[in-house]
């Protein structure tokens, strides 16, 4: 079968060539990919310490060939929007059925192949908050992937959402068009106290993030933009500080099970244009290393797909 296969002899690490079909456990599917979204993360760190020849891509749209033995998922013919650790850079990927959700028919599955990583990462992080209806939530690096959807999603559940992006001039006017009620530089910035962030940035914008939270509230730790390392001052977990219970937590998203509910979800929400997808990049996988060069540059806001033709 086509694919894009690493190699790193040239540009940008990719090149179309051909990979073996993969072969199916019993609780998985095999899906015709009909595109396929990049992440930064794969990208940037995942890509140049995977060898010449493996096919990557967390992230795929597609339909269904031949559905799990053990009679799991969907059926055969069904259009599916699937997440997992590689193989979505290829025609055909294998899939486990609890990582693959159902789109409703007539979808655009360039959009839907944005949800994924970006769409899954956004709720799982909301949901992680707990109940925010009424409640003040940050969310850092919102110009991103995963920061539009977290914008978005957050203001659909009743949240008053406060987004960061270096450049408000350039992106206010988006990011308040997604659902935020304020556009702000960094988390110094907040005017008054926040009862949870999504926090896409690490380094010194989770301190920062951090000592913005009200008592009792959460930050989920969930990007690392900054590419730095985090330092609190001496006495931010002091038990006398007036808001000393806070919480900082993670998790990852491939670790999560039954996932399939979100992501058919999420598609139907695409689907209805409830959420947007906000495709900044959009080509044929011939394109990939445009697209990827794009990434690296930080030169993209919002998600990059490609189709298979």
């Amino acid at each position: 079968m086509r694919a894009l296969v690493v190699d790193h002899s040239v540009p940008a690490g990719l090149r179309l060539g051909d990979a073996p079909v993969p072969e199916l456990a019993p609780h998985q599917a095999l899906v015709r990919v009909m595109a396929t979204s990049l992440n930064d993360g794969e990208i940037r760190y995942v890509l140049k310490n995977t060898p010449d020849g493996a096919v990557l891509g967390w992230d795929a749209a597609g339909v269904v060939e031949k559905a799990a033995a053990d009679g799991s998922g969907p059926a055969v013919g069904t259009l599916v929007v699937t997440l997992g650790a590689a193989g979505a850079w290829a025609e055909l990927r294998a899939v486990d059925t609890d990582m693959l959700g159902v789109v409703p028919d007539g979808a655009d599955m360039a959009a839907i192949s944005t949800i994924p990583v970006a769409g899954l990462t956004a709720l799982r992080a909301l949901h992680r908050l707990g109940p925010i209806l009424g409640r003040k939530v940050l969310v850092t690096g919102a110009t991103g992937g995963t920061g539009r959807y977290a914008v978005q999603l957050a203001r659909l559940a009743g949240a008053h959402v406060v987004a960061t992006t270096g450049n408000p001039d350039a992106h206010g006017e988006s990011l308040r068009a997604l659902g935020a009620h304020q556009v702000i530089t960094d988390p110094t910035a907040v005017d008054t106290s926040v009862d949870g962030v999504v926090d896409l940035i690490g380094g010194r914008q989770l301190v920062d993030s951090f000592h913005a939270l009200t008592e009792r509230g959460t930050l989920v730790a969930v990007g690392h933009a900054a590419n730095e390392g985090e330092q609190f001052p001496f006495g931010s977990f002091f038990g006398d500080q007036r808001r000393h219970d806070r919480s900082i937590v993670t998790f990852f998203l491939l670790a999560c099970t039954d996932l399939a509910p979100d992501l058919t979800w999420l598609a139907s929400q695409v689907t209805s244009g409830t959420l947007d997808p906000n495709i900044s990049w959009r080509g044929d996988w011939s394109q990939a290393a445009d697209a990827a060069n794009a990434l690296l540059e930080r030169r993209l806001h919002g998600k990059a797909m490609l189709e298979f033709h």
